[in-house]
């Protein structure tokens, strides 16, 4: 049996998930070790054997440390996709899913609707919520029914919009994503995880980069000002120009008309 261990958040989880189906269809067990409950959708598509949130005491065949001090580090020193780094540093090859194979949720909220999450885990990723305000409104006219979804991170939200969805689990979440009809959101871990649900994603990068953290995904739509001097995160401006409303705004429609 192989070890995986990733701490982080849920996109961060996410995006080591082709290394596990790569090493799963070599035909050896794997034990990830993490947030469990971000692994748990590892463990439901048949993707990990065990999971945990420490490292078990016992010996493994091989070991994937991902981390500062570990045998795959958890940032690329060069400017490319994580999951290339990943995959690259394990010397794995191979074609992995690009839609995680969840079965949706028979009576999902989301089901049919545009789903809209203006939220991430940094307050430095978020532009105001005018922009998602507006991006609703204008998809109304289009015809579409929306609903914002609440996660373990987004409760602030509860007081500024009428119809939402909240959960605080991944595995949840996923079944009902998967009915959706469209999502919008930041780069935060559940746009990661409705990219890797199969539905149209529209994702709004600011200081953050959108080629290393690119979800996984075959209809991914990244929106980005790509001013000269981003991505810049964590060391963020107080101007933040890459997450002006109007401009992104602007940029979605010109994504969304094409």
């Amino acid at each position: 049996m192989w070890l995986l261990y990733r701490r982080g958040g849920l996109g961060d989880t996410l995006l080591t998930f082709p290394v596990l189906e790569l090493i799963k269809r070599s035909g050896v067990g794997v034990w990830a070790v993490g947030n469990v409950d971000y692994f748990s959708l590892a463990k439901a598509v048949g993707w990990a054997d065990e999971i945990s949130s420490e490292l078990p005491p016992r010996e493994f065949e091989n070991r994937v440390v991902i981390s500062f001090e570990g045998n795959v580090k958890p940032f690329p020193q060069e400017r490319i996709w994580i999951v290339e780094h990943y995959l690259r540093s394990l010397k794995l090859k191979g074609k992995f899913s690009k839609t995680l194979p969840i079965e949706p949720e028979e009576k999902s909220p989301l089901s049919g609707r545009v789903v809209l999450h203006p939220s991430s885990g940094s307050q430095k990723k978020n532009p105001p919520l005018e922009l998602f305000l507006m991006i609703e409104s204008f998809l109304r006219k289009e015809g579409f029914k929306t609903i914002y979804l609440v996660g373990e991170a987004d409760g602030w939200l509860k007081a500024h919009v009428k119809e939402y969805f909240e959960s605080f689990s991944p595995l949840e979440m996923a079944r009902a994503l998967k009915t959706a009809k469209l999502f919008l959101g930041l780069d935060s871990g559940l746009s990661h995880l409705a990219s890797y649900c199969g539905i149209s994603t529209f994702i709004f990068y600011g200081p953050t980069d959108p080629l290393v953290w690119k979800p996984i995904g075959e209809r991914v739509f990244q929106i980005s000002l790509e001013l000269p001097c981003s991505p810049c995160f964590p060391q963020v401006c107080q101007e933040r120009e890459c997450l002006r409303v109007d401009r992104l705004f602007d940029a979605f429609l010109r994504v969304y008309n094409r």
